[in-house]
């Protein structure tokens, strides 16, 4: 597994109010890229009930493990030892 940066945003809006784009950056751990972003794509849709068209994603980068911050993260690449 590899850290991956996750970088993007959905749109937010509600029917009958304003248009709002909420901005995301997680850290995921995933096999590769494609791998990441369908993680992110499967953690939105369920707890903001978001469909997957809704989605952009702006960068996927790859961490070191020097770079983690989330400690789910750091466990699951084999660094929060």
């Amino acid at each position: 597994m590899k850290a991956f940066q996750v970088i993007g945003s959905y749109d937010a809006s509600r029917v009958g109010y304003r248009k709002s784009i909420q901005r995301f950056n997680v850290q995921v751990a995933a096999a590769d890229e494609a791998a990441a972003k369908e993680k992110v794509l499967s953690d939105l849709g369920s707890k903001h009930r978001k469909k997957r068209p809704e989605i952009t994603f702006t960068e996927i980068r790859p961490l070191s493990p020097s770079e983690v911050t989330d400690p789910v993260v750091k466990h699951q690449i084999g660094e929060g030892r």
